[in-house]
């Protein structure tokens, strides 16, 4: 008895599709895959026929939540599946011809940038047998994969709030300050208070954000309405536009003063004003971390306790 042909889907499609999903645009996910906005629309089109569906919508109008339609809501968690399981098949082979162990590793860019970059290259030297495959993730899209995709197991974030789906273990916190231009006037101030920022254009973290929530929070409770100038992705880019003069901005600072270093910028700690911002370890509820794993959460505890983060 013959059997049916499979679907022909490749992971370049699907990698497109999961990629618009996580961006929301199309020149984002292109960009993010180093590919022409044509490019990126040509792989959804061909992986929309082979389906028979519509997965995003087409047509400009009304700011949506996401791009996707309900039917490409329905296939984000198998095609973030498919993914997993190409990298997985890539692997596979690889284990048996050396002892290198693989593990993926999902975080907010700004620990990539401040804490895991130094951390990694420091556990290669220590640990050459582990290779981290390291992506940069929203808190939101981190707490998402954990809880739907079993290949990755590891997540380093500050959520917003807790899941009961995932465990929590702390690392460090942050308090905030304000960073504003040399010379400002607000930053002459012996004590700034957030009605004093009330006026002055705001450069805030992008909307979603775990930051961008402690920040409003604080604003809200005291009745204040900023004026928000601009929004950005990270927090390197703030303190970028703030030193080139666009506006003033509350960040969460790291104690080392990596993130200001060599900015020509002026910094107000904030005091309890905004709720410190807490990072640590996301994984899944009930779940052991595999060894490779194990020795790589260790690792990183040991080097936030050793910089006194």
């Amino acid at each position: 008895m013959g059997s049916a042909n499979p679907i022909a889907i490749s992971t370049d499609q699907v990698a497109a599709f999961v990629e618009l999903a996580r961006r929301g645009s199309l020149r984002e996910a292109a960009r993010e895959l180093h590919i022409t906005e044509e490019g990126l629309r040509n792989r959804l089109i061909s992986l929309e026929g082979r389906l028979g569906v519509e997965l995003y919508r087409k047509r400009r109008g009304r700011r949506q939540a996401t791009p996707l339609t309900n039917a490409g809501q329905r296939l984000l968690p198998l095609g973030r599946a498919f993914l997993s399981g190409a990298a997985d098949m890539l692997d596979l082979f690889a284990a048996s011809t050396n002892t290198t162990q693989s593990i993926r590793v999902l975080a907010s860019q700004y620990l990539i940038h401040y804490l895991l970059i130094d951390a990694v290259k420091r556990l290669h030297a220590v640990e050459p047998d582990l290779q981290i495959r390291l992506s940069a993730r929203t808190e939101t899209d981190i707490a998402d994969v954990l809880r739907t995709d079993a290949a990755v197991c590891v997540g380093l974030a500050a959520p917003y709030e807790p899941s009961p789906e995932l465990d929590y273990t702390h690392l460090f916190s942050m308090d905030w300050s304000l960073i504003a231009p040399r010379g400002h006037t607000v930053a002459k101030s012996r004590r700034v208070r957030l009605k004093d920022l009330c006026d002055l254009p705001l450069i805030l973290l992008e909307r979603g954000s775990t930051g961008r929530h402690h920040i409003m929070d604080a604003f809200n409770e005291r009745g204040l309405h900023p004026h928000v100038e601009m929004e950005a992705t990270n927090t390197d880019t703030i303190v970028r536009m703030v030193e080139a003069g666009l506006g003033v901005s509350v960040v969460p600072l790291m104690k080392s003063g990596i993130v200001t270093r060599g900015r020509r910028v002026s910094i107000q700690p904030l005091g309890q004003q905004v709720r410190p911002i807490h990072s640590g370890v996301l994984t899944r509820k009930g779940d052991p971390l595999p060894e490779a794993a194990r020795r790589f959460v260790e690792f990183i505890q040991k080097r936030v306790k050793a910089a006194k983060l």
